[in-house]
């Protein structure tokens, strides 16, 4: 499904860059992992399921399936890039993402602050926070605008290594999310770990999405940069996807599957 086109250390950053195929796992990856993380798919059957359940006469029957068939489905390029990105890094490094942020957006133009990605990672006997950023770009410079200024991937990295302020509203954001639930051991081994470290342990994901040739330059210049920002014991990993596709194709690829 990949080829690695290049990859790179510095300190405690990294950076690689992938080619993916056009084949039939990446259409499967595609239509099941991405769509799945794209749309909550779990929490959308319970969903219904359950309002299923609240329709007990026929006329209600109808009006649920009324309601039901008024879905918008999701087909903004940079959602689809984000939930590409989440279902890669839980196929490929195992990331554990304990709550699906779609399920947080009450209107289809709504958006949260903070980190793009938040979950954990098991590394070892470690559990560790992961925090992460995902970028989608069409731009031919190397490396694309996307990677800088302050609205950039690596400055939003940088921030979310070394500003506590972040942190803590990511962290209060989470908590409630993982009471109660099958990830509050994980949560609760990643937040000790964390302040041990005297609030350092922690790993940040860099998720690039292009549809251009692969570059080196469009992350090492940046990895480089970040090198000298983020040290051991947090890690940061830069990651480049380069599609063998048009990246505006990503919502009809994910919905209907038809591969061009």
């Amino acid at each position: 499904m990949e080829n690695l086109a290049y990859s790179g250390v510095d300190g405690a950053v990294s950076w690689e860059g992938k080619s993916l195929e056009q084949c039939d796992h990446y259409h499967t990856f595609l239509q099941k992992d991405v769509a799945a993380r794209l749309h909550d798919q779990a929490a959308q059957d319970d969903f219904k399921v359950h309002l299923r359940g609240l329709a007990t006469t026929g006329f209600a029957q109808t009006s649920l399936d009324a309601l039901l068939a008024a879905e918008t489905p999701e087909g903004r390029d940079w959602a689809v890039a984000e939930a590409l990105a989440e279902a890669w890094l839980n196929q490929k490094h195992g990331v554990i993402w304990p709550w699906n942020t779609e399920r947080d957006k009450r209107t289809p133009k709504a958006s949260l602050p903070g980190a793009d990605l938040i979950g954990f990672i098991e590394l070892g006997n470690e559990t560790r926070l992961v925090f992460g950023e995902v970028k989608a770009s069409s731009d031919v410079s190397s490396p694309p605008n996307v990677m800088n200024g302050r609205g950039g991937m690596a400055q939003q990295l940088e921030t979310l290594a070394t500003d506590l302020s972040i942190l803590f509203q990511l962290l209060r954001y989470l908590q409630p999310r993982c009471k109660n639930s099958p990830h509050e051991n994980q949560f609760n081994a990643a937040v000790a770990l964390f302040l041990r470290s005297g609030n350092k342990a922690i790993t940040i994901f860099g998720v690039l999405i292009r549809d251009t040739a692969p570059a080196e330059n469009d992350l090492k210049s940046r990895a480089q940069h970040l090198s000298k920002k983020i040290t051991s014991p947090s890690t940061c990993h830069l990651q480049a996807l380069y599609l063998p596709h048009a990246i505006s194709d990503l919502p009809r690829l994910v919905s209907c599957g038809a591969m061009s």
